[in-house]
């Protein structure tokens, strides 16, 4: 977008021509609206690739967890998996375990030092799964940082060059009167530069509108991936109460 308002004397009339001719109000609000562009392009560009890391480290957990979890969530392959992995699902599986090992430490240990598994009430199945839905939400809301950056950008931008627009069109006709002149090449100059804030602000509007779209997509996936994960994480916690049952 730099590059689009920067565009030489030598193309003119263009871009360049209608910055040239426009006020200061309008050159301040087009550089206001080129430092938003930037801003957004960092936005979803650093939003992006941190939800397709949080998105493939999830992918990577939970298929280790489901090659684990069903015979043994505290297996020492697992656990360890779960230190390296910086993903929202291990953070889940994490918190979840904490909670267990806390439930399961009246039950004594194994040779490995780790708590045996034993009968749990109710309450304590609840605590886990509120333990699970508590740590969802603050994965949530890590993943949801700066969104509102864009949601700002979408909405603000366009009334920002709808504004920079009446501002220029209403101090050209005020050129004009004051000058006693009505041809339209006296107008001509002040209104191309009152129209350039209105594309620039469709210009940083429309991208912040599909990046944001996009990422609020990529977030709801994996908002709904870390709940499947909660309900495979409690599922397999009750198949572990039903063998220490039978037992």
């Amino acid at each position: 977008m730099t590059a689009f308002f920067l565009a030489s004397a030598a193309d003119a009339p263009g871009v360049y021509y209608a910055f040239e001719n426009s006020d200061s109000v309008g050159k301040f609000i087009v550089v206001l609206l080129i430092i938003g562009s930037i801003l957004t392009w960092t936005v979803m560009l650093d939003k992006w690739w941190s939800l397709y890391r949080a998105k493939r480290l999830c992918n990577r957990f939970i298929s280790i967890f489901q090659q684990y979890g069903e015979s043994n969530m505290l297996t020492t392959a697992l656990l360890r998996e779960a230190d390296m992995n910086p993903g929202p699902a291990a953070a889940i599986y994490r918190a979840g375990v904490e909670k267990l090992l806390d439930f399961y430490s009246a039950g004594g240990t194994n040779a490995r030092g780790v708590p045996v598994a034993c009968k749990l009430s109710e309450a304590q199945l609840n605590a886990v799964e509120a333990v699970l839905e508590r740590e969802v939400s603050s994965q949530l809301k890590e993943l949801e940082k700066r969104i509102g950056v864009l949601a700002t950008l979408v909405s603000l931008s366009p009334f920002c060059g709808l504004f920079g627009t009446v501002w220029g069109v209403m101090m050209a006709f005020c050129g004009i009167a004051a000058a006693g002149k009505s041809d339209f090449t006296a107008l001509a100059p002040g209104v191309a530069g009152a129209l350039l804030t209105t594309v620039a602000g469709l210009v940083v509007a429309i991208p912040s509108l599909v990046g944001y779209n996009w990422l609020t997509g990529m977030i709801r996936d994996l908002t709904v991936t870390m709940d499947n994960f909660t309900e495979e994480f409690m599922v397999c916690v009750k198949i572990a109460q039903l063998k220490v049952s039978r037992d």
